[in-house]
Protein backbone atom coordinates (compact mmCIF):
# COMPACT_ATOMS: atom_id res chain seq x y z
CA UNK A 1 0.00 0.00 0.00
CA UNK A 2 1.48 3.25 -0.59
CA UNK A 3 1.72 5.63 1.89
CA UNK A 4 2.86 9.59 2.61
CA UNK A 5 4.98 10.69 5.63
CA UNK A 6 4.22 14.20 6.94
CA UNK A 7 6.18 16.58 7.40
CA UNK A 8 4.58 17.74 10.28
CA UNK A 9 7.20 16.19 12.66
CA UNK A 10 10.00 19.05 11.94
CA UNK A 11 8.12 21.57 13.63
CA UNK A 12 7.12 19.22 17.25
CA UNK A 13 8.00 20.11 20.07
CA UNK A 14 9.27 17.08 22.47
CA UNK A 15 10.66 16.86 25.85
CA UNK A 16 14.16 14.31 25.33
CA UNK A 17 17.80 14.46 26.44
CA UNK A 18 20.55 13.97 24.17
CA UNK A 19 21.54 10.75 25.94
CA UNK A 20 18.26 9.24 24.51
CA UNK A 21 19.37 10.22 20.45
CA UNK A 22 22.69 8.35 21.04
CA UNK A 23 22.61 4.66 20.27
CA UNK A 24 23.36 2.51 22.81
CA UNK A 25 26.37 0.77 20.74
CA UNK A 26 27.74 3.98 19.05
CA UNK A 27 31.53 4.04 19.08
CA UNK A 28 31.57 7.32 21.30
CA UNK A 29 29.67 5.60 23.95
CA UNK A 30 32.32 2.52 23.80
CA UNK A 31 35.43 5.17 23.98
CA UNK A 32 33.70 7.25 26.77
CA UNK A 33 33.50 4.15 28.83
CA UNK A 34 37.19 2.52 27.81
CA UNK A 35 38.79 5.54 28.72
CA UNK A 36 38.01 8.68 31.39
CA UNK A 37 39.77 11.58 29.64
CA UNK A 38 40.29 13.49 33.03
CA UNK A 39 44.19 12.53 32.77
CA UNK A 40 44.28 15.72 30.13
CA UNK A 41 43.91 18.31 33.19
CA UNK A 42 47.12 17.14 34.80
CA UNK A 43 48.95 16.98 31.00
CA UNK A 44 47.80 20.67 30.57
CA UNK A 45 47.90 22.38 33.64
CA UNK A 46 50.95 24.12 33.45
CA UNK A 47 49.69 25.59 30.16
CA UNK A 48 47.27 27.38 31.72
CA UNK A 49 46.93 30.17 34.42
CA UNK A 50 44.61 28.94 36.93
CA UNK A 51 43.38 32.31 38.57
CA UNK A 52 43.57 34.99 36.18
CA UNK A 53 42.17 35.71 32.22
CA UNK A 54 39.32 34.57 30.34
CA UNK A 55 37.99 31.11 30.84
CA UNK A 56 38.99 29.08 27.82
CA UNK A 57 37.86 26.34 26.46
CA UNK A 58 38.18 22.81 28.37
CA UNK A 59 41.00 20.96 27.27
CA UNK A 60 38.83 17.72 27.58
CA UNK A 61 36.66 19.21 24.92
CA UNK A 62 39.47 20.46 23.06
CA UNK A 63 41.01 16.84 22.48
CA UNK A 64 37.89 15.11 22.19
CA UNK A 65 37.02 17.58 19.18
CA UNK A 66 40.72 16.21 17.82
CA UNK A 67 39.76 12.84 18.57
CA UNK A 68 36.44 13.06 16.52
CA UNK A 69 38.09 13.83 13.71
CA UNK A 70 40.35 10.94 13.47
CA UNK A 71 38.35 8.10 14.74
CA UNK A 72 35.92 9.05 12.30
CA UNK A 73 38.43 9.49 9.27
CA UNK A 74 36.83 13.72 8.91
CA UNK A 75 39.08 15.53 6.54
CA UNK A 76 39.54 18.54 8.17
CA UNK A 77 38.99 20.48 11.70
CA UNK A 78 36.45 22.84 10.32
CA UNK A 79 34.27 19.57 8.44
CA UNK A 80 34.76 18.36 12.11
CA UNK A 81 33.01 22.02 13.70
CA UNK A 82 30.64 21.40 10.93
CA UNK A 83 29.43 17.67 11.38
CA UNK A 84 29.44 18.06 15.70
CA UNK A 85 27.24 20.82 15.14
CA UNK A 86 24.81 18.37 13.80
CA UNK A 87 25.16 15.12 14.84
CA UNK A 88 24.58 14.29 18.58
CA UNK A 89 26.76 11.43 18.85
CA UNK A 90 29.48 13.58 18.64
CA UNK A 91 27.46 16.53 20.49
CA UNK A 92 27.12 14.03 23.43
CA UNK A 93 30.91 12.88 23.40
CA UNK A 94 32.30 16.72 23.59
CA UNK A 95 29.75 16.84 26.81
CA UNK A 96 27.80 20.22 24.60
CA UNK A 97 23.71 20.36 24.78
CA UNK A 98 21.64 21.15 21.57
CA UNK A 99 21.80 24.58 22.00
CA UNK A 100 25.20 25.02 23.27
CA UNK A 101 27.37 26.71 20.62
CA UNK A 102 30.35 24.62 19.13
CA UNK A 103 33.99 26.62 19.37
CA UNK A 104 34.86 27.86 16.48
CA UNK A 105 37.23 25.31 13.80
CA UNK A 106 40.29 27.43 14.54
CA UNK A 107 40.29 27.63 18.07
CA UNK A 108 42.58 23.73 18.42
CA UNK A 109 45.00 25.17 15.79
CA UNK A 110 45.78 28.45 18.21
CA UNK A 111 45.79 26.44 21.18
CA UNK A 112 48.65 24.52 19.30
CA UNK A 113 50.44 27.41 18.18
CA UNK A 114 50.14 28.85 21.45
CA UNK A 115 50.54 25.86 23.98
CA UNK A 116 50.90 22.71 22.79
CA UNK A 117 53.42 23.46 19.77
CA UNK A 118 56.78 22.41 21.67
CA UNK A 119 55.53 19.58 23.79
CA UNK A 120 55.08 16.10 23.62
CA UNK A 121 51.31 16.01 24.81
CA UNK A 122 50.11 13.82 22.30
CA UNK A 123 53.17 11.60 22.55
CA UNK A 124 51.63 11.30 26.11
CA UNK A 125 48.20 10.99 25.63
CA UNK A 126 49.55 8.19 22.68
CA UNK A 127 51.08 6.18 25.68
CA UNK A 128 48.37 6.38 28.59
CA UNK A 129 45.95 4.95 25.86
CA UNK A 130 48.52 2.51 25.47
CA UNK A 131 48.58 1.79 28.71
CA UNK A 132 45.09 1.68 29.50
CA UNK A 133 45.03 -1.00 27.08
CA UNK A 134 48.21 -3.29 28.39
CA UNK A 135 46.09 -2.63 32.06
CA UNK A 136 43.54 -4.62 30.47
CA UNK A 137 45.63 -7.05 29.07
CA UNK A 138 45.25 -6.48 25.31
CA UNK A 139 48.38 -5.56 24.26
CA UNK A 140 50.96 -9.01 23.87
CA UNK A 141 58.18 1.86 7.14
CA UNK A 142 54.38 3.37 5.43
CA UNK A 143 54.67 6.59 3.31
CA UNK A 144 52.26 9.65 3.62
CA UNK A 145 51.83 11.95 0.97
CA UNK A 146 52.84 15.41 2.06
CA UNK A 147 50.93 18.23 1.40
CA UNK A 148 53.31 19.58 -1.22
CA UNK A 149 53.29 20.12 -5.40
CA UNK A 150 55.90 17.65 -6.62
CA UNK A 151 56.89 20.38 -9.45
CA UNK A 152 58.02 23.14 -6.79
CA UNK A 153 61.57 22.26 -5.71
CA UNK A 154 64.67 24.04 -5.42
CA UNK A 155 68.14 21.61 -5.66
CA UNK A 156 70.14 21.84 -2.42
CA UNK A 157 73.80 20.55 -1.58
CA UNK A 158 73.08 18.75 1.98
CA UNK A 159 75.50 16.54 4.35
CA UNK A 160 74.78 13.23 4.30
CA UNK A 161 74.45 12.09 7.59
CA UNK A 162 76.58 10.17 9.66
CA UNK A 163 75.43 6.11 10.32
CA UNK A 164 74.67 6.44 13.90
CA UNK A 165 76.48 2.94 13.96
CA UNK A 166 79.61 4.33 11.80
CA UNK A 167 82.08 4.63 15.06
CA UNK A 168 81.51 0.81 15.79
CA UNK A 169 81.78 -0.08 12.22
CA UNK A 170 84.80 2.03 11.86
CA UNK A 171 86.16 0.13 14.96
CA UNK A 172 85.53 -3.61 13.94
CA UNK A 173 86.95 -2.58 10.26
CA UNK A 174 90.17 -1.95 11.68
CA UNK A 175 90.09 -4.90 13.73
CA UNK A 176 89.51 -7.55 11.02
CA UNK A 177 92.10 -4.70 8.66
CA UNK A 178 95.02 -5.66 11.54
CA UNK A 179 94.17 -9.03 11.90
CA UNK A 180 95.00 -9.78 8.10
CA UNK A 181 98.10 -7.77 8.29
CA UNK A 182 96.40 -4.74 7.09
CA UNK A 183 97.12 -1.30 7.90
CA UNK A 184 93.97 0.73 10.05
CA UNK A 185 92.40 3.10 8.42
CA UNK A 186 92.99 6.62 9.85
CA UNK A 187 89.87 8.40 10.57
CA UNK A 188 88.09 10.13 7.92
CA UNK A 189 87.26 13.92 8.81
CA UNK A 190 86.21 14.71 5.16
CA UNK A 191 82.11 15.38 5.25
CA UNK A 192 79.91 13.87 2.40
CA UNK A 193 77.69 16.33 0.73
CA UNK A 194 74.61 14.79 -2.18
CA UNK A 195 72.30 17.02 -4.46
CA UNK A 196 69.01 16.75 -3.03
CA UNK A 197 64.83 18.20 -4.28
CA UNK A 198 63.70 20.17 -1.52
CA UNK A 199 60.15 21.24 -1.89
CA UNK A 200 59.69 25.14 -1.51
CA UNK A 201 55.92 24.56 -0.40
CA UNK A 202 57.26 22.17 3.00
CA UNK A 203 60.86 22.21 3.11
CA UNK A 204 60.72 19.47 5.78
CA UNK A 205 58.98 16.83 3.74
CA UNK A 206 61.56 14.24 1.56
CA UNK A 207 61.46 13.68 -2.15
CA UNK A 208 60.34 9.59 -2.25
CA UNK A 209 61.26 7.80 -5.42
CA UNK A 210 59.21 4.67 -5.27
CA UNK A 211 59.47 3.64 -9.04
CA UNK A 212 59.56 5.58 -12.20
CA UNK A 213 55.31 6.72 -11.68
CA UNK A 214 55.67 7.11 -8.06
CA UNK A 215 57.98 10.18 -7.24
CA UNK A 216 56.84 12.34 -4.82
CA UNK A 217 57.03 15.23 -1.85
CA UNK A 218 56.19 12.61 1.40
CA UNK A 219 57.02 11.98 5.14
CA UNK A 220 57.64 7.82 6.13
CA UNK A 221 56.00 7.15 9.46
CA UNK A 222 58.11 4.31 11.06
CA UNK A 223 55.95 2.63 13.21
CA UNK A 224 55.37 -0.71 15.53
CA UNK A 225 52.62 -2.88 16.50
CA UNK A 226 52.37 -5.76 18.44
CA UNK A 227 50.93 -8.95 17.68
CA UNK A 228 47.34 -8.08 18.56
CA UNK A 229 47.79 -4.92 15.90
CA UNK A 230 48.34 -2.02 18.64
CA UNK A 231 50.61 0.40 17.67
CA UNK A 232 53.61 0.30 20.14
CA UNK A 233 55.37 3.56 18.62
CA UNK A 234 55.86 5.64 15.73
CA UNK A 235 58.83 7.96 14.57
CA UNK A 236 58.09 10.34 11.57
CA UNK A 237 60.99 11.48 9.18
CA UNK A 238 61.01 12.60 5.40
CA UNK A 239 60.74 10.36 2.95
CA UNK A 240 63.75 10.54 1.74
CA UNK A 241 64.88 8.73 4.68
CA UNK A 242 65.52 5.01 4.75
CA UNK A 243 63.84 2.58 6.38
CA UNK A 244 66.75 0.89 7.69
CA UNK A 245 68.09 4.08 9.27
CA UNK A 246 65.14 4.07 11.81
CA UNK A 247 64.82 0.71 13.48
CA UNK A 248 67.17 0.96 15.96
CA UNK A 249 66.02 4.24 17.35
CA UNK A 250 61.82 3.06 16.98
CA UNK A 251 62.59 -0.32 19.07
CA UNK A 252 65.02 1.86 21.45
CA UNK A 253 61.78 4.13 22.06
CA UNK A 254 59.30 1.07 22.31
CA UNK A 255 61.83 -0.78 24.47
CA UNK A 256 62.01 2.26 26.90
CA UNK A 257 58.00 3.20 26.56
CA UNK A 258 56.68 -0.42 26.76
CA UNK A 259 58.97 -3.10 27.32
CA UNK A 260 61.83 -5.06 25.27
CA UNK A 261 59.99 -7.01 22.68
CA UNK A 262 60.98 -10.67 22.10
CA UNK A 263 60.97 -10.95 18.55
CA UNK A 264 60.87 -7.78 15.78
CA UNK A 265 59.42 -9.17 12.08
CA UNK A 266 60.04 -6.59 9.84
CA UNK A 267 59.88 -6.73 5.69
CA UNK A 268 62.82 -6.75 3.15
CA UNK A 269 63.77 -3.13 3.42
CA UNK A 270 65.20 -3.36 6.89
CA UNK A 271 67.39 -6.44 6.46
CA UNK A 272 70.70 -5.14 6.97
CA UNK A 273 73.96 -6.42 8.18
CA UNK A 274 73.47 -3.88 11.11
CA UNK A 275 70.04 -3.92 11.87
CA UNK A 276 70.71 -7.85 12.22
CA UNK A 277 73.40 -7.38 14.45
CA UNK A 278 71.74 -4.74 16.92
CA UNK A 279 68.65 -7.24 17.49
CA UNK A 280 70.80 -9.72 18.34
CA UNK A 281 73.07 -7.85 20.73
CA UNK A 282 69.53 -6.72 22.59
CA UNK A 283 68.91 -10.44 22.66
CA UNK A 284 65.58 -9.99 20.37
CA UNK A 285 64.96 -12.42 17.85
CA UNK A 286 64.62 -11.06 13.99
CA UNK A 287 62.14 -12.32 11.95
CA UNK A 288 63.18 -11.33 8.36
CA UNK A 289 61.89 -12.78 4.93
CA UNK A 290 63.89 -14.54 1.96
CA UNK A 291 65.56 -11.61 -0.92
CA UNK A 292 66.47 -12.84 -3.69
CA UNK A 293 70.12 -13.10 -4.86
CA UNK A 294 70.41 -9.51 -6.80
CA UNK A 295 73.00 -11.57 -9.65
CA UNK A 296 71.97 -10.96 -13.34
CA UNK A 297 69.88 -13.61 -14.99
CA UNK A 298 72.71 -16.54 -16.64
CA UNK A 299 75.28 -15.84 -14.10
CA UNK A 300 76.45 -17.68 -10.93
CA UNK A 301 74.36 -16.67 -8.09
CA UNK A 302 76.31 -15.69 -4.85
CA UNK A 303 75.56 -19.30 -2.50
CA UNK A 304 76.91 -21.25 -5.49
CA UNK A 305 80.27 -20.00 -3.87
CA UNK A 306 80.81 -21.82 -0.72
CA UNK A 307 82.69 -19.59 2.22
CA UNK A 308 85.09 -21.84 4.43
CA UNK A 309 85.27 -19.90 7.85
CA UNK A 310 87.90 -21.69 8.96
CA UNK A 311 90.68 -20.59 6.22
CA UNK A 312 88.30 -17.02 5.73
CA UNK A 313 88.38 -17.73 2.20
CA UNK A 314 85.43 -18.74 -0.91
CA UNK A 315 85.51 -21.80 -2.93
CA UNK A 316 84.01 -21.45 -6.42
CA UNK A 317 81.81 -24.51 -8.31
CA UNK A 318 85.14 -25.30 -9.89
CA UNK A 319 87.13 -26.02 -7.06
CA UNK A 320 89.62 -22.88 -7.46
CA UNK A 321 89.97 -21.15 -3.57
CA UNK A 322 89.39 -17.42 -3.63
CA UNK A 323 91.39 -15.74 -0.61
CA UNK A 324 90.84 -12.79 1.47
CA UNK A 325 92.41 -9.39 -0.46
CA UNK A 326 91.19 -6.13 1.86
CA UNK A 327 88.79 -5.12 3.35
CA UNK A 328 86.66 -1.79 2.41
CA UNK A 329 86.40 1.50 4.75
CA UNK A 330 82.90 0.98 4.05
CA UNK A 331 83.21 -2.65 6.04
CA UNK A 332 83.09 -5.03 3.31
CA UNK A 333 85.63 -7.95 2.81
CA UNK A 334 86.58 -8.80 -0.76
CA UNK A 335 88.00 -11.97 -2.14
CA UNK A 336 89.45 -12.37 -5.48
CA UNK A 337 90.12 -15.41 -8.03
CA UNK A 338 93.67 -15.95 -9.56
CA UNK A 339 92.92 -14.86 -13.02
CA UNK A 340 95.54 -17.26 -14.26
CA UNK A 341 93.26 -20.29 -13.30
CA UNK A 342 90.20 -18.21 -14.44
CA UNK A 343 91.02 -18.10 -18.04
CA UNK A 344 90.10 -21.59 -19.32
CA UNK A 345 87.47 -21.98 -17.18
CA UNK A 346 84.37 -23.44 -18.82
CA UNK A 347 81.89 -21.55 -16.11
CA UNK A 348 84.08 -18.31 -16.68
CA UNK A 349 80.98 -17.03 -18.84
CA UNK A 350 78.75 -16.99 -16.21
CA UNK A 351 80.82 -15.98 -13.37
CA UNK A 352 82.31 -12.60 -13.98
CA UNK A 353 82.40 -9.63 -16.74
CA UNK A 354 86.02 -8.87 -15.55
CA UNK A 355 88.12 -7.80 -18.52
CA UNK A 356 90.71 -9.65 -16.71
CA UNK A 357 89.12 -12.75 -15.55
CA UNK A 358 89.12 -12.14 -11.79
CA UNK A 359 85.76 -12.52 -9.92
CA UNK A 360 85.61 -10.67 -7.19
CA UNK A 361 82.96 -11.35 -3.80
CA UNK A 362 82.37 -8.90 -1.37
CA UNK A 363 81.45 -10.53 2.24
CA UNK A 364 80.64 -7.60 4.94
CA UNK A 365 82.32 -7.89 8.64
CA UNK A 366 78.75 -8.67 10.23
CA UNK A 367 77.62 -10.98 7.55
CA UNK A 368 77.65 -13.86 10.01
CA UNK A 369 74.28 -12.19 11.54
CA UNK A 370 73.04 -12.10 7.91
CA UNK A 371 73.85 -16.00 7.69
CA UNK A 372 72.11 -16.48 11.52
CA UNK A 373 69.12 -14.67 10.35
CA UNK A 374 68.79 -16.54 7.31
CA UNK A 375 68.70 -20.07 9.58
CA UNK A 376 66.14 -18.74 11.52
CA UNK A 377 63.81 -17.95 8.59
CA UNK A 378 63.71 -21.83 8.16
CA UNK A 379 62.05 -22.60 11.83
CA UNK A 380 58.40 -22.84 12.13
CA UNK A 381 58.34 -19.87 14.68
CA UNK A 382 59.51 -17.47 12.80
CA UNK A 383 57.44 -18.64 9.44
CA UNK A 384 54.44 -18.16 12.08
CA UNK A 385 55.89 -14.65 13.26
CA UNK A 386 56.29 -13.09 9.96
CA UNK A 387 52.81 -14.61 8.72
CA UNK A 388 51.65 -12.11 10.99
CA UNK A 389 52.72 -9.08 9.65
CA UNK A 390 50.03 -8.75 6.97
CA UNK A 391 47.57 -9.67 9.66
CA UNK A 392 49.11 -6.52 12.09
CA UNK A 393 51.16 -3.21 10.81
CA UNK A 394 50.12 -4.21 7.69
CA UNK A 395 46.39 -3.82 8.74
CA UNK A 396 47.67 -0.58 10.69
CA UNK A 397 48.48 0.85 7.52
CA UNK A 398 45.68 -0.22 5.39
CA UNK A 399 43.33 1.23 8.29
CA UNK A 400 45.27 4.40 9.14
CA UNK A 401 44.83 5.31 4.62
CA UNK A 402 41.54 3.90 4.36
CA UNK A 403 39.63 4.81 7.67
CA UNK A 404 41.43 7.92 9.29
CA UNK A 405 42.71 9.70 6.40
CA UNK A 406 46.59 9.11 6.63
CA UNK A 407 47.00 8.38 2.97
CA UNK A 408 48.31 12.17 2.50
CA UNK A 409 47.99 15.24 5.24
CA UNK A 410 46.77 18.45 5.20
CA UNK A 411 49.84 19.67 7.77
CA UNK A 412 52.91 21.06 6.67
CA UNK A 413 55.97 20.79 8.65
CA UNK A 414 57.60 17.65 10.78
CA UNK A 415 56.10 18.75 14.19
CA UNK A 416 52.65 19.03 13.12
CA UNK A 417 53.14 16.03 11.40
CA UNK A 418 54.30 13.75 14.12
CA UNK A 419 51.51 14.91 15.81
CA UNK A 420 48.79 13.85 13.13
CA UNK A 421 50.92 10.46 13.38
CA UNK A 422 50.48 10.39 17.00
CA UNK A 423 46.68 11.61 17.04
CA UNK A 424 45.48 8.76 14.46
CA UNK A 425 47.57 6.23 15.99
CA UNK A 426 45.99 6.87 19.19
CA UNK A 427 42.77 7.14 18.10
CA UNK A 428 43.14 3.86 16.53
CA UNK A 429 44.33 1.98 19.70
CA UNK A 430 41.43 3.69 21.49
CA UNK A 431 38.80 2.41 18.95
CA UNK A 432 40.67 -1.14 19.16
CA UNK A 433 40.26 -0.61 22.91
CA UNK A 434 36.86 0.36 23.34
CA UNK A 435 35.23 -2.43 21.08
CA UNK A 436 37.15 -5.08 22.31
CA UNK A 437 35.81 -3.72 26.15
CA UNK A 438 32.43 -2.81 25.27
CA UNK A 439 30.14 -4.46 27.96
CA UNK A 440 27.17 -2.90 27.23
CA UNK A 441 25.50 0.66 27.19
CA UNK A 442 27.17 2.79 30.08
CA UNK A 443 25.23 5.17 32.48
CA UNK A 444 23.54 8.23 31.45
Amino acid sequence: MLSKHTKEGRNQIEMVALDELVPEDHLVRKVEQAIDFEFIYDLVEDKYCLDNGRPGIDPVVLIKMVFTQYLFGIRSMRQTIKEIETNVAYRWFIGYSFKEKIPHFSTFGKNYARRFHDTDLFEQIFYRILKEAMTKGLVDPSVVKANANKKKFEKKIARVETRTYQAQLDEEINIDREEHGKKPFPPQNKEESKEIKVSTTDPESGYYVKDEREKLFAYSFHTASDSRGFILGSLVTGGNVHDSRMLDKLVTQVTDKVGKPSSVAVDAGYKTPHIAKFLMDQEIRPVMPYTRPRTKDGYLKKYEYVYDEYFDSYLCPEGQILPYRTTTRDGYKQYASNPLECTDCPLLERCTQSKNHTKMIHRHVWQDYIDEVDHLRHTELNKTLYAKRKETIERVFADAKEKHGMRWTTLRGLKKVSMQAMLTFAAMNLKKLANWTWRGPCPA
